[in-house]
């Protein structure tokens, strides 16, 4: 039965119909919405699978792993830098191997379009010698998920599946068979100790070594005959004049770029013969190659990077992203590829149509007049009236360590310098501390952490800025959830992945457990208190006995508990007097500000006000004030 799915509601569908019964997975974009998607299904299928949102990519893969020697089949989700974190357990368990199905789910970002890197999973994959399913589709994908689960379990291996964003958060028709579970766990399930295998010295991990070297090549063998891995199309017809050109150009694609390769052909009038490769690694080598030696040229289109181009044996007629005839960075659009196939094919000698005209779809799109805006963060988010409230304390020449997360954006209020991975604004304020002790370099250091951060990433730095005694305030902006991949719990919430109870772990006493002297909470709305507590934090960083000061900036997101802005709501108008000096719109950057089309003034945006209050100090000059406290008579300028 067909039914419409997003691609990551189709692996989480597939988890649950393969039997999956533990899922874990830190979130971030394009991964988010699997782990949703698997709470979904479980509830609406009754399948027993337990699901949770780890502190840490690391912490997921690892829960998962102790579920797959346990003889249950597992899974886990995350974004492509989060492999990154999981890279130890990774690497291990491909030695240790696996007893039950493991499948590891990193959703890569061309572009990028949400991430610090476009970096490929599948490159990570050939690192660990980890077997690697590359989808085109949504449906694919599903598919593939048992097919991993499959292949994990014959070989004992984990297994990754690596969809990238436009997999992600594609939106197909499904065919859905039999909602039933397909596979039934092991009744025999449970851990068996192997001390060998589980706990293995250096010794043993050379075997294992060994082990995994000949399971690799068996996979290998398999994929070379695996239907994942199909060559489309006969010899070049160029069906404009009916030529047939034989021997000229062959096309190698995997993942969304051969999708998006088989439309560009179809656009151009051009049957060429195309690869599909389905299983990037181990790269089915001998089928490759076999390809390679029928043509003159042939181009590999795959994305982010090159990882089949890499392990062809002879690459003297391939071109691709190592010898830049594909762009070398960015994402495979249809404009991309349907740019790189024509050229190659002119080389190639096959004449091809012009690229069809958008010339009506641009001047459509030019009269709309649209202005671009950089990403801001939301209305009455307390984030931004913590910024405005550091920037004002400590002014331009502070250094501001940032960290991932929306508060990254506190880039456009000038108050965050840095931004390296998750946890790094601990470190780096502590690595500022001591360079700027040696070189006599006293300025104020503020980093600022979100809650969910600080619990993944920012605990160990913490201990070890304070063992090192390093003196610098940290901001932990605690707004009660994961907020920016969708507000999802975290380990200071009383509730799990799906609604049930849970332990909460309180971030103060987390700080204080890390051996901080100075810990405070507060509310940042709360802003002339919270530029004295930033005044008091900063002098005891300055103070003999002093050292890292912990500020815990406490309030809810508004997009995911409103309650405290709706239990004491502000509206606010700006009065007559607003030259249109645009302050407020630059330093507060609050979308519910508007400078109208010809700066005469700033109005208030009622659709999207949420009536927080806390513009009112971002007018110097006072012109935005409460609306009960406005002269009645007075005309006031607002948009509806």
């Amino acid at each position: 039965m067909p039914q419409l799915l997003l691609g990551n509601d189709a692996i989480a569908l597939g988890m649950i119909q393969s039997g999956c019964q533990v899922v874990t997975a830190y979130p971030g974009t394009p991964s988010s919405e699997i782990l949703a998607g698997v709470i979904k299904f479980k509830k609406k299928l009754g399948a027993d699978v337990y699901t949770e949102w780890s502190a840490s990519e690391k912490v997921a893969l690892e829960v998962a792993l102790a579920a797959s020697w346990s003889g249950l089949r597992a899974a886990t989700t995350m974004k492509q830098v989060g492999l990154n974190v999981a890279a130890d357990p990774l690497f291990s368990a491909a030695y240790t191997g696996v007893v039950a199905g493991l499948v590891i789910v990193p959703c890569d970002d061309p572009g990028p379009h949400s991430s610090q890197t476009e970096q490929d999973s599948r490159l990570m994959a050939l690192t660990a010698k980890v077997p690697v399913f590359d989808p085109s589709t949504p449906e694919e994908a599903m598919a593939m998920v048992e097919a991993a689960f499959d292949l994990s379990e014959r070989h004992r291996i984990p297994v990754i599946l690596r969809p990238t964003t436009r997999v992600c958060h594609a939106v197909q028709s499904v065919d859905i068979d039999d909602p039933a579970q397909k596979y039934k766990a092991n009744g025999k399930a449970g851990f068996k100790k192997d001390p060998q295998r589980w706990a293995a010295t250096p010794v043993f991990r050379l075997k294992l070594h060994h082990e995994l070297n000949a399971k690799l090549q068996a996979i290998e063998a398999e994929f070379e005959k695996s239907p994942l891995n199909t060559i489309f199309n006969s010899p070049i017809s160029n069906s404009l004049n009916g030529e047939l050109e034989i021997g000229r150009i062959g096309i190698i694609a995997s993942g969304v770029a051969f999708a998006t390769a088989q439309e560009s052909l179809a656009e151009l009038g051009v049957s060429a013969p195309l690869l599909k490769i389905g299983t990037p690694y181990p790269l089915p080598r001998k089928l490759v190659s076999d390809f390679v030696s029928q043509f003159d040229r042939v181009l590999v289109l795959e994305e982010p990077d090159a990882c089949i181009e890499l392990q062809i044996p002879d690459r003297t007629r391939v071109s691709g992203r190592l010898d830049g005839v594909v762009p070398i960075a960015g994402e495979l659009t249809p404009e991309v590829i349907m740019s790189v196939v024509a050229e190659a094919l002119e080389r190639a000698g096959v004449s091809v149509p012009p690229p069809p005209d958008d010339a009506t779809l641009a001047s459509i799109v030019q009269s709309l007049k649209i202005t671009p805006r950089r990403p801001r963060l939301c209305p009455g988010c307390s984030h931004r009236s913590a910024f405005y409230t550091v920037k004002h304390t400590f002014g331009p020449n502070a250094i501001y360590p940032g960290d991932i997360g929306c508060y990254t954006l506190g880039t456009n209020l000038r108050v965050v310098d840095t931004c390296v991975d998750m946890g790094a604004s601990v470190t780096m304020a502590a690595g500022f501390y001591h360079a700027g002790r040696l070189i006599g370099d006293k300025r104020p250091i503020i980093s600022t952490i979100g809650d969910s951060t600080f619990i993944h990433s920012g605990i160990v730095p913490l201990i070890n800025a304070v063992h090192t005694n390093a003196r610098f305030v940290l901001l932990i902006l605690d707004n009660h959830t994961t907020a920016m991949t969708g507000a999802q719990p975290t380990p200071a919430n009383d509730f799990a992945a799906d609604g049930g109870a849970a332990t909460r772990v309180p971030i103060p006493d987390i700080v204080k457990a890390c051996g901080v002297k100075f810990v405070r909470v507060a509310d940042p709305y709360d802003q002339e208190p919270f530029e004295s507590l930033l005044k008091e934090a900063h002098a005891f960083t300055q103070s003999p006995d002093g050292g890292v000061a912990v500020i815990i900036a406490d309030r809810p997101c508004v997009l995911y508990d409103d309650t405290p802005v709706k239990s004491n709501p502000m509206p606010v108008v700006v009065t007559e007097q607003c030259d249109g000096c645009r302050y407020c719109v630059e330093a507060f950057e609050c979308p519910a500000l508007v400078l109208r089309p010809d700066k005469s003034r700033v109005d208030i945006d009622y659709r999207t006000c949420v009536e927080c209050g806390q513009c009112i100090d971002a007018c110097y000059k006072g012109f935005i004030v409460p609306k009960e406290l406005a002269v009645s008579d007075q005309p006031l300028a607002v948009s509806n």
